[in-house]
């Protein structure tokens, strides 16, 4: 399974995170401590007995990703366990849980549903099916770009998983294409939205401190909404403007907002208009070009009203 962590080898030598935790008295990471994350070196052993941990297939500044087996519905699964990191804030791991229970209630083809939430020892886990696929980001490495149909295949099916977890309450806050799994079907492949409720921003005050505190803002500055940056109240809306910078990135292999640091692309998302699709893409239709500026446009009021309307407006543009 790829769903956009960096894989990481395990090196011969590397410190047994259970000994280091010994020795200093706990099972939870603390700053500065120089011993490896306990939720890093978990192959082989169980979780609450019935999850099975295999090898570990990826990793990101949240989580580690392993490929794991259900002994109770005797199935596999991918087990994300969460970074010691975070687990070391209570109100983090608190907030995570709660969205969590939220995602389990959905529901779709096109979303990939919680099937479990636990912890053991001071490790907090979240199971999920095992798509055996492609990251949208690994097919985007590999082809650069990708032509307007297919761009609009992938978009259909993001958007209706995206409106059964906006009509469920349920907002993702951090698309992207290493949060889309493309896993081959019969007639073509299917696009699955990855790790929904994950990457709520924290509540804080300024806009100042969101743009340069390390770790406040959780998600990818990159294809954050503006309202999002700014640590406004968000809606489906905000969504909607990430999938439509995740469109354009797909049709031309950049972002619409240029800038020398991510700090710099967010401040130009707040005052400047994005880059029209066509200025890079000369063979796009102008209907999808309309449809993406709309969706990105700075103030939610004037984005389509949901991720269905929005769908059909790239339809229409590529058919």
């Amino acid at each position: 399974m790829r769903d956009g962590y960096a894989l990481v080898l395990v090196q011969p030598g590397d410190p047994d995170p259970d000994e280091a935790a010994r020795a200093h008295g706990r099972s939870i990471w603390q700053p500065g401590a120089a011993f490896v994350d306990p939720a890093s070196r978990l192959t082989g052993r169980f979780l609450e007995g019935r999850y099975e941990i295999g090898e570990r297939i990826g990793e990101g500044g949240m989580a580690y990703v392993y490929r794991g087996m259900d002994q109770e519905q005797r199935r596999m699964v991918a087990v994300k366990v969460l970074s010691a990191r975070l687990v070391a804030d209570p109100e983090a791991v608190a907030r995570l849980k709660r969205e969590a229970e939220l995602t389990m209630r959905l529901d779709h083809p096109n979303v990939c549903h919680l099937l479990a939430l636990g912890s053991d020892r001071g490790l907090h886990y979240l199971v999920m099916p095992l798509l055996m696929g492609e990251s949208l980001n690994t097919r985007l490495e590999i082809e650069g770009t990708l032509d307007p149909p297919q761009v609009v295949r992938i978009l259909r099916d993001l958007a209706a998983g995206l409106q059964h977890a906006h009509d469920n309450g349920v907002l993702h806050r951090d698309l992207k294409p290493e949060n889309v799994m493309l896993v081959p079907e019969t007639a073509g492949e299917r696009a699955i939205v990855m790790d929904f409720g994950l990457a709520k921003p924290t509540e804080v005050g300024d806009e100042v401190r969101k743009l340069t505190a390390t770790g406040v803002v959780l998600g990818t500055p990159e294809f954050m909404s503006p309202e999002q940056i700014r640590g406004q109240p968000l809606d489906p809306r905000s969504d909607q403007y990430a999938l439509a910078l995740l469109a354009f990135e797909l049709l031309t292999g950049k972002l619409p907002f240029q800038g020398g640091s991510s700090q710099e692309t967010m401040l130009h998302r707040l005052s400047d208009p994005p880059q029209r699709l066509r200025e890079l893409r000369s063979d796009a239709p102008p209907p999808l070009d309309e449809a993406l500026a709309r969706a990105m446009s700075r103030t939610p009021a004037e984005r389509f009203e949901d991720m269905t309307t929005f769908a059909a407006a790239l339809t229409d543009g590529a058919d």
